[in-house]
């Protein structure tokens, strides 16, 4: 018998409390609700929303996160089911990079270079590095909660997956906050915030993913 049939009657014969989906459709609705709350009781939502999202940069970051928030849960679903193919939904994770590459390369185009170390800094980078990781403890327990749930064959892929979703839904939730709407900021902070989490998943699913 190969390992992944294995692995697979392993799985169908665990005693498991609730199916993965389930779990993965609960950890992920339970995270977003307790991080979107926890963005409304502390910072608020940005005062002038509902005039500044009009503007076509603040519709791009809230969209685009929202798209790799999407992307990366569903990466995370199927690396928790041995034998799921994972090849396209990696893939797909390129998909919002290359519009942030086009949004910076639009960006650049147009704003004088004098300006570009404004607009990439803004006004707070600091706060996003630390706020995104605070927003994506919620959801990143609650996937490695489901991820136990089912069988992932490789623990610190895995963990990688949740950080990386966990950090995506964070800066989408983050996003209707920040002031900072530069596609420059959110190419550089968004993203090593978002890093950071990954990294992280990476190294506690290493030891809380095995099984």
């Amino acid at each position: 018998m190969k390992t992944d049939d294995l692995i697979t009657l392993m799985t169908q014969d665990a005693p498991v409390g609730l199916r993965y989906g389930r779990a993965l459709a609960i950890a992920l609705v339970a995270g977003v609700a307790v991080s979107g709350v926890l963005l409304v009781i502390t910072v608020g939502l940005r005062h002038n929303m509902a005039s500044v999202f009009e503007t076509a940069r603040v519709l791009f970051k809230i969209v685009v996160t929202i798209a790799l928030a999407v992307l990366a849960a569903r990466l995370a679903m199927r690396i928790g089911r041995p034998g799921e193919a994972l090849r396209l939904p990696a893939l797909l994770l390129g998909l919002p990079a290359l519009l942030v590459g086009a949004a910076v390369a639009a960006e650049l185009a147009v704003l004088p270079q004098a300006t570009w170390k404004a607009n990439m800094v803004g006004g707070n980078a600091l706060f996003c590095l630390f706020f995104i990781p605070v927003l994506s403890l919620a959801p990143l327990a609650g996937l490695f909660w489901a991820l136990k749930q089912g069988a992932p064959e490789n623990p610190t892929a895995a963990g990688a997956a949740a950080g990386l979703a966990a950090g995506a839904i964070a800066a989408a939730i983050y996003a209707w906050h920040c002031p900072d709407d530069s596609p420059l900021f959110l190419a550089a902070w968004y993203t090593i915030a978002i890093g950071v989490v990954t990294g992280a998943g990476a190294l506690l699913g290493r030891r809380w993913l095995r099984w």
